[in-house]
């Protein structure tokens, strides 16, 4: 499955960072009650100039926690080869234990396995709105996922070492971010650029 040579197609589930917010989103309803949508506000629009064989299913709902995420698994990835998992934050700013987060995106993973996909599984962003309360909760997610793409032998995507800001620990650099909660297009640019594009590879590598 998924050889180099194939067109293969990429699910990419999860929320508004999946979706492309504040300046995208796959929902026409949605982008009709904006502005001026653009469609490079998405990670996959990047990594689908870098890799013009891979062709994205944005499958991201803004505001969803990880559980209502896994609801939407099996009709988001019908047909798909390769499936993106990204989820947590809104978890985390609802209040909930990461514990709980960390086992719907173990479920996810371990179903997608089950579907027959590849999987990479993205880690939480910085937030700098919600700096400093929320950055104990996203670093122990971020280990829980990590584990647990070595667990389940599934090759984790840096969204938050991508975005972080080196001077400011916790935090996007703010050239990254568009309104302190999201990724700005460069920082969509980063994350579909270098964040995606070796995990991409490597994936392809363990199939």
């Amino acid at each position: 499955m998924c050889l180099v040579s194939e067109r293969l197609v990429v699910c990419a589930l999860g929320d508004s960072i999946t979706a492309g917010s504040p300046g995208w989103d796959p929902d026409p309803r949605v982008r009709a009650r904006m502005s001026e949508p653009d469609p490079a506000s998405q990670f996959e629009h990047w990594a689908a100039m870098d890799d013009p064989r891979l062709e994205f299913r944005n499958c991201g709902v803004y505001g969803e926690r990880t559980d209502e995420i896994a609801r939407r698994l099996e009709a988001s990835a019908t047909g798909a080869d390769v499936l993106i998992v990204q989820g947590g934050i809104n978890d985390i700013a609802q209040g909930r234990p990461v514990e709980p987060a960390a086992d719907s995106l173990r479920a996810m993973v371990r179903r997608g396995r089950a579907l027959g996909l590849t999987i990479l599984l993205a880690d939480v962003l910085p937030w700098n709105n919600g700096y400093p309360g929320a950055e104990p909760p996203i670093r122990r997610l971020n280990e829980l996922i990590h584990d647990l793409a070595r667990d389940e032998n599934v090759v984790p995507l840096s969204f938050h070492a991508t975005l972080e800001d080196p001077g400011r620990p916790g935090r996007m650099r703010e050239q990254w971010t568009s309104d302190g909660d999201h990724p700005s297009i460069e920082g969509y640019r980063r994350l579909g650029e270098l964040a995606f594009r070796l995990p991409m590879r490597l994936a392809r590598e363990f199939d």
